[in-house]
């Protein structure tokens, strides 16, 4: 690059055209000539401009050519990127996907308890089915009588699931994964820039395999719900196998996550 600039600070040599000149001087005033009009001409001076601008373009080539010839130039190491090859910034991957794995924890949870409201009421419809008549007197009036048991878990399961509606679990289950969807995969992708920032390259491993998998996960979770709000029962059960290997996968990678966190600390520097 300093050859480069170096010839940047060349003199351009611009290409004078030539203008014919009187041969006849004044004898009063030796020291001056006099040109012909055509030397102003706009022809002139557009052939001169195209000169200079050809002149220009040597430096301007000789800028760009290293960039073709040595690819290295293009690799984030030794310091071209600032804070964003430091520690602070790469603290956050291990920072916020520590806080999602926690946060995957909360939405399968609001997950179970949507789910819990809607097998809730298939119960209710099974357990009535089995409720016998309500005898009645020779009039016609109904005998009173205790509840029986089935009735009473009827009662049972009617009150817990109208507890479950109040919680807004489906709305809140959504918004969760939503939340959950974007931000994983934005540092998922994040965690892989953050370390070419730092080394130049990427480190094919079961960190970055099990990354790129839950990545996948969330996204083929996601891609089932259309599927689940029209009633497939095959969708919701493929859903939360899903994010069960999901969860899995994220406990298996929490200790080459460690070590990585480990290895930020012996090779960056502050901030």
């Amino acid at each position: 690059m300093a050859a480069t600039l170096s010839l940047l600070k060349l003199p351009l040599v611009s290409q004078k055209p030539h203008h014919p000149q009187s041969k006849l001087s004044l004898p009063s005033k030796p020291t001056k000539h006099i040109f012909f009009n055509d030397s102003i001409n706009p022809p002139n001076l557009f052939t001169e401009t195209i000169h200079h601008l050809k002149s220009a373009s040597l430096p301007l080539t000789t800028l760009a050519f290293p960039f073709f010839l040595d690819a290295k130039d293009a690799l984030a190491v030794n310091g071209e990127f600032g804070i964003l090859e430091g520690r602070s910034f790469a603290l956050v991957h291990p920072i916020v996907m520590g806080s999602l794995f926690f946060y995957t924890l909360w939405a399968g949870y609001l997950g179970w308890q949507w789910r819990r409201v809607r097998t809730l009421q298939n119960e209710i419809n099974e357990l009535k089915k089995q409720v016998k008549p309500t005898p009645v007197t020779p009039e016609g009036k109904p005998v009173e009588a205790a509840p029986s048991p089935v009735e009473l878990k009827i009662l049972q399961l009617t009150e817990e699931r109208k507890e479950l509606l109040k919680g807004s679990y489906r709305d809140r289950h959504f918004n969760a994964g939503s939340i959950l969807l974007a931000f994983g995969v934005f540092e998922s992708v994040g965690g892989g820039v953050n370390t070419w920032f730092r080394t130049g390259k990427l480190f094919p491993g079961p960190h970055l395999f099990a990354g790129a998998a839950i990545t996948v996960l969330w996204a083929a979770a996601a891609a089932l719900v259309p599927s689940m709000q029209k009633g497939s029962e095959t969708a919701r059960n493929l859903h939360i196998a899903l994010n069960a290997v999901n969860v899995l996968l994220f406990i298996w990678q929490i200790p080459t996550g460690v070590e990585i966190v480990f290895k930020v600390f012996e090779f960056t520097k502050w901030p």
